[in-house]
């Protein structure tokens, strides 16, 4: 319950990335975080799950909790949960959804965020999807979160009144970085990698994504890379994979 003269109490899904490390950025400025994680088999789950706690404490977190959604990667069906699928290289000629998108992760996501905004009486639930940069995934689309939002209206109690927060849907990755440094997001602290767990590998999208983002704002990413990355994050808006995946990108935004 919140106290008189305390700040509301918002659900924020927190992976571990910068992404939802920004959103939760931007909504700790006027509520209490209750910051919710879930593994999902994900390849890079255990170093996602220290990011999540990092996260949680440095945004000073009133409220924390890691939900097992193991059977979701037990389905397969995606790179980033199946070991015989491996994780391809950025590659802006593809065609498609790619196959790191897992079937219909972000609705699994929000119905366990929406369920303990109701148990907890919180009124927003925060997901730092975005649209522009998603790969063209089809659960991080402005048309999918009205849709959910209406579920989310039918299938809780009367009362409840729970909205859906998406901070960053409209931003590029390139506004997220220079957001998060205006709001002091401890980027250091978070982690994209769809391969590794150590280093970076830098060439997966998300990698690349997230290299390009940094370049754009004209900062260094706190992160490490894999060796033979070392040294080149600086470099990679002269990039010719990051050029082409920009355009990519364009490309299925227009679509």
């Amino acid at each position: 319950m919140q106290g008189a003269g305390e700040k509301p109490l918002a659900v924020v899904l927190l992976s571990g990335g910068m992404d939802s490390a920004v959103a939760a950025s931007m909504l700790a400025r006027t509520h209490r975080l209750a910051c919710l994680h879930a593994t999902y088999g994900q390849r890079t789950a255990n170093r996602e799950r220290v990011c999540f706690g990092a996260l949680a404490q440095s945004l000073g977190a009133a409220r924390r909790r890691v939900v097992d959604l193991s059977h979701l990667g037990n389905l397969g069906g995606s790179s980033l949960t199946d070991p015989a699928l491996a994780v391809a290289d950025a590659d802006p000629a593809r065609a498609g959804i790619p196959a790191t998108y897992v079937p219909f992760r972000n609705a699994h996501l929000l119905a366990m965020a929406v369920s303990w905004a109701e148990v907890l009486g919180a009124r927003q639930v925060v997901i730092g999807a975005v649209e522009e940069d998603s790969s063209g995934y089809p659960d991080c689309t402005r048309a999918f979160y009205a849709a959910f939002q209406d579920a989310v209206r039918l299938g809780t109690r009367p009362g409840s009144r729970i909205e859906l927060v998406l901070p960053v849907i409209g931003l590029s990755k390139t506004e997220i970085v220079r957001r998060g440094r205006e709001l002091g997001t401890p980027f250091h602290l978070t982690w994209s990698c769809y391969r590794d767990e150590d280093r970076a590998c830098g060439r997966c999208d998300s990698c690349v994504l997230r290299l390009r983002a940094f370049a754009g704002a004209g900062v260094p990413d706190p992160i490490k890379y894999a060796p033979e990355m070392a040294g080149n994050a600086g470099g990679m808006a002269r990039d010719p994979r990051v050029a082409a995946l920009t355009a990519f990108l364009e490309r299925v935004r227009r679509s």
